[in-house]
């Protein structure tokens, strides 16, 4: 097993995350040490309880490794780990980069210079048509979009960055092959065609409440600054924008109609 093979193992299981996953680097220097150790050794680590050492310790009876690295093959994506260059610069800059991203499509150089674009499912056509026209004039001058893949707003960012046939970049919620919403499996197509289709998250795992903070703060992390458009105060997309300002990344937002209640 390499180290690549080994990090979608310690990514498949459920009690490891970024945070825990550094400091389980710290002390045993690569990820086919840490799967090696013994549940003693694991609990010597700084935040490693009980229930995450034996979820490592047992990871082989949990874990379809052999699967994934199949599915991770047929389906036509790849792997990146914050040691591959790919992996975006500005993600391994947050506190907690993801283990490892799967893409199908690719990130390229040109992706360093892009901003996020997020808003309302419910938008209205001032608001979808305000994404559209202002994800095609950065797009058409070279910045790469990033998104969500949601209906509303990260429909009309991918959507005007694409007409300008520019790059982009949606960041799902779910594992890369689940198609969420259903409509936009061709736009989704194109989108990797022409960018990247991207999670953290295994094949098969299914969005939740949890999942779109997760999320969210690869969509803020890998992007220089935000656009907020039509979001209400309880939003994902006001999530996103706070992660933006944790992250030290500049923050936008299109006014509202004058008319708008």
């Amino acid at each position: 097993m390499d180290s690549k093979e080994a990090l979608v193992a310690l990514n498949m299981i459920e009690h490891v995350g970024p945070v825990r996953m550094r400091q389980l680097l710290e002390q045993f220097g690569d990820a086919p040490s840490i799967l090696r150790a013994s549940k003693q050794h694991l609990l010597r680590v700084r935040g490693i309880g009980e229930e995450t050492a034996e979820a490592i310790g047992s990871w082989e009876k949990s874990v379809d490794l052999s699967g994934e690295l199949k599915r991770i093959q047929e389906f036509g994506c790849h792997i990146l780990t914050q040691t591959d260059k790919e992996y975006p610069d500005l993600l391994r800059q947050i506190y907690d980069p993801p283990i490892v991203l799967y893409i199908k499509g690719e990130l390229t150089a040109k992706d360093k210079n892009a901003i996020a674009m997020v808003g309302s499912r419910l938008t209205t056509h001032y608001g979808s048509e305000t994404a559209r026209k202002l994800a095609y004039q950065l797009a058409y001058v070279g910045v790469t979009m990033v998104s969500g893949g949601a209906r509303g707003i990260d429909t009309a960012a991918h959507q005007g960055a694409l007409s300008a046939k520019g790059r982009t970049a949606a960041v799902l919620g779910n594992g890369i092959n689940i198609v969420f919403p259903p409509e936009n499996a061709e736009l989704f197509q194109r989108i990797a065609a022409n960018g990247a289709v991207m999670t953290q998250f295994p094949f098969n795992r299914k969005a939740d409440k949890q999942s779109f903070p997760i999320r969210n703060r690869i969509v803020a992390g890998m992007t220089l600054g935000t656009v907020v458009i039509e979001a209400n105060l309880t939003s994902g997309a006001l999530i996103t924008a706070g992660m933006a300002i944790d992250n030290g990344r500049q923050l936008f937002a299109v006014p509202g109609r004058i008319d708008s209640p």
